[in-house]
C-alpha cells in the first residue's frame, strides 16, 4: 500500500502532459493579420496577384519539397514587401520553428537572398523559390 500512492501519483503526472498536447493545424499557418487563406487544390498554382486595403498581395508557386509543399502569399506596397504568410508548409516541428524567422529575414532583406533556417534546410529552399516565384509575379 505504502508504494501504491507515489506510483498512482505520478502516473497521473507522467499523463497531464499527454492530456494537454494539441497537434499543429494540419500545416497551414498565417503569421500576419490578414484572414485564413485556404490553399489552391492545384499542385502547382502560378503565381496571381490581387489588390486589397493594404497592398498588392501575390500568390507564390505551391513548391513541392521532401517534406511537403511549400506556398507563400506576398503583401506589396508599392516596392516594398510588407507582409509573408504561409499557405502551405510541412507539418514538422523544425518548419514551424523556422517559418517566423524567415518572414522576418524576408522583410529585412526585401528580397528572397535570405539564409537558409538551419535544421530546416529543404522547407527553407522551397520558401526561398516560392517567395522569388510571387516577386516575379508582382513585376509581371
Amino acid at each position: 500500500m505504502k508504494r501504491a500512492i507515489p506510483v498512482v501519483v505520478l502516473s497521473i503526472a507522467g499523463l497531464v502532459p499527454v492530456w494537454r498536447y494539441e497537434p499543429s493545424a494540419g500545416g497551414t499557418t498565417s503569421t500576419t493579420a490578414e484572414p485564413a487563406v485556404t490553399p489552391s487544390s492545384s499542385a502547382s498554382s502560378s503565381g496571381s496577384g490581387s489588390s486589397s486595403a493594404s497592398g498588392k498581395v501575390v500568390k507564390g508557386t505551391t513548391v513541392n519539397t521532401d517534406k511537403g509543399p511549400v506556398q507563400v502569399q506576398v503583401t506589396f506596397a508599392g516596392d516594398r514587401i510588407t507582409a509573408v504568410s504561409m499557405l502551405q508548409q510541412p507539418n514538422h516541428p523544425q518548419t514551424t520553428a523556422a517559418v517566423p524567422k524567415l518572414i522576418a529575414e524576408t522583410l529585412q532583406a526585401q528580397s528572397a537572398d535570405i539564409d537558409s533556417v538551419s535544421g530546416a534546410t529543404i522547407t527553407s529552399e522551397g520558401y526561398k523559390q516560392s517567395l522569388q516565384a510571387a516577386i516575379d509575379a508582382k513585376g509581371a
